[in-house]
């Protein structure tokens, strides 16, 4: 017998947040307001980009990959010893390095320049992520999860309606490297208040068993457990970066929408989802994650057949149902995050995040590589097969709501074994 979330001690409105906390928040959304722009402005640069160092579309295919592909690989080599060091002390550390990254990005010249830097970013950038979800699992409790992650992920969508349009901006104004060096600049103010204000992380470190990295390593990676929840992370990343790639182009040449409108329905998007984000986060504490999830999967589902089968229609039209897709796809990130940092125990937080980071960033890759051998775009523009995705993403969400079931199952019986060995 389990216990429902919504019986668990401490319910969501017995707790608030202290101005310390509020503060840790605060903070690590601007981190990653921070790492997520760096990763999202690479892509819309592309036609700046490009003719400014006279490299090929394969060049700059490169160039954006190159960053994920190493985030996924350090993220994974840095696992064993992610829980060794003072949380605090760590992100500093590969913030220092991401902040570098993207100052090289600026200041390159030429094209194997600029891939040195977007490898060096991803290198740091792949571990920052990680560190300040392991933070938040570390300083707050599983009943407040869901609102802190809610307000964390919203940066995907503050960087669409706030960061890439004045990041554009700078590029037209100035040149393509504008960008990077105000986030540098940004980054660099995000670090002193860490460093400044930020408290010691350490309390894992006196759980810490005595193995060595490789052994830490393989403890996280073969624990059961943890397993289940990094199946479910893969398969969420697999199924939710089949349909991003194409969607602007899918948009523009099959729904008829005139390419200088993109950015305003990005905008707009963007700006519900900076709304909804935080209120998801509250139902998910309120009401339970794995409720709001399988909320998120039905939308989910729903949305995606109706969006992937649109023909052409008005600018309203367009814009009502891919708000109601993000509704959907934001209530599966944030409840499912909120669930899954549940799974780790306090010396494996830092180990299991790392993993977690990697899988979604080499999930990703693949993905993006799969929905491009099944598209095809016709000599008029127009993408066919665009359906298929939308059956492959229906049926990585109906095969994720059944992994997270099960997670929330053994996070929900968690507390009730721990009070019986303590009675034992």
């Amino acid at each position: 017998m389990t216990i429902p979330e919504s019986q668990w001690p401490a319910q969501p409105r017995d707790l608030k947040f202290s101005s310390y906390q509020k503060f840790v928040v605060l903070v690590l959304a601007f981190l990653q307001f921070t790492i997520v722009l760096d990763f999202m402005l690479i892509a819309p640069l592309g036609a700046l980009v490009v003719p400014a160092l006279k490299i090929t579309p394969a060049q700059f295919g490169l160039i954006v990959s190159a960053y994920a592909l190493s985030a996924g690989v350090s993220g994974l080599l840095t696992a064993g010893f992610a829980d060794r060091f003072d949380r605090k002390n760590l992100l500093l550390v590969f913030y220092c390095g991401f902040l570098l990254g993207t100052l090289l990005c600026g200041l390159a010249g030429s094209y194997s320049l600029l891939l040195g830097a977007r490898m060096v970013t991803g290198v740091f950038a792949g571990v920052v992520g990680s560190v300040a979800f392991a933070i938040v699992t570390d300083l707050f409790p599983m009943q407040m999860r869901g609102r802190v992650m809610g307000v964390l992920q919203t940066a995907f969508a503050a960087s669409s309606v706030l960061g890439i349009p004045f990041g554009l901006f700078l590029s037209n104004r100035w040149n393509w490297n504008a960008p990077f060096f105000l986030t540098a600049a940004v980054g660099a103010a995000v670090g002193a208040l860490i460093w400044a204000k930020l408290r010691p992380i350490d309390e894992h470190l006196k759980r810490q068993p005595d193995r060595s990295p490789v052994h830490h390593l393989w403890h996280t990676v073969s624990n059961r457990a943890y397993v289940l929840g990094f199946l479910a992370t893969g398969i969420l990343s697999l199924g939710g970066f089949m349909l991003m790639p194409f969607m602007s182009v899918f948009v523009v040449n099959n729904v008829g929408l005139p390419v200088g409108r993109l950015p305003l329905v990005y905008m707009i998007t963007g700006g519900f989802s900076i709304v909804t984000g935080p209120l998801i986060g509250r139902a998910s504490d309120a009401f339970g994650k794995f409720r709001v999830f399988a909320f998120g999967c039905a939308v989910t589902i729903v949305m995606v057949a109706i969006y992937t089968h649109l023909g052409a229609v008005g600018l309203g039209t367009l814009v009502t149902v891919m708000v109601l897709l993000q509704v959907g796809i934001f209530s599966r990130m944030i409840s499912s995050s909120a669930l899954t940092s549940a799974l780790p125990e306090p010396q494996d937080r830092g180990a299991y995040m790392s993993i977690s980071s990697s899988l979604q960033q080499a999930a990703g890759g693949v993905a993006a590589m799969l929905a491009g051998m099944i598209v095809v775009q016709t000599s008029s523009g127009t993408l066919l097969h665009f359906d298929i995705l939308g059956y492959v993403l229906m049926c990585t969400t109906l095969v994720s709501l059944l992994l997270m079931y099960f997670i929330n199952r053994r996070v929900a019986a968690a507390p009730r074994a721990r009070a019986a060995s303590l009675s034992a």
